[in-house]
């Protein structure tokens, strides 16, 4: 299993387990973590699972798509390390990966 941390804009953090292969929204999802809606269900097709990749991981989660480009328009307070996490599949690798939720989705 790997493990997550999803920090919250108020700063509650919640670490999750999650299998390889699931994307970090459906992990956030499955272990009912506040502030990923997730409206469209991981299809890359909104902007409610919105997080901001923790510094030391953003080289690790890979690139964006232009299609999770297009759907971050749709975002509020995008910055340089925001992602849709609906795109970024769990992997041993990111064991240990921190995301953090911005204050308000899509």
């Amino acid at each position: 299993m790997t493990k997550i941390t999803y920090i919250e804009h108020d700063g509650t953090s919640h670490t999750v387990d999650a299998p390889e292969g699931l994307s970090v929204m459906e992990a956030a999802i499955r272990n009912m973590v506040p502030g990923i809606d997730a409206d469209c269900g991981g299809a890359c097709a909104c902007a409610t699972c919105h997080v901001y990749v923790d510094g030391d991981w953003a080289g690790k989660t890979g690139e964006r798509s232009s299609m999770e480009e297009s759907m971050l328009d749709f975002a509020t307070d995008v910055r340089d390390t925001s992602r849709l996490s609906c795109q970024i599949k769990v992997t041993a690798e990111l064991d240990g990966l921190t995301v953090h939720l911005p204050e308000h989705q899509g």
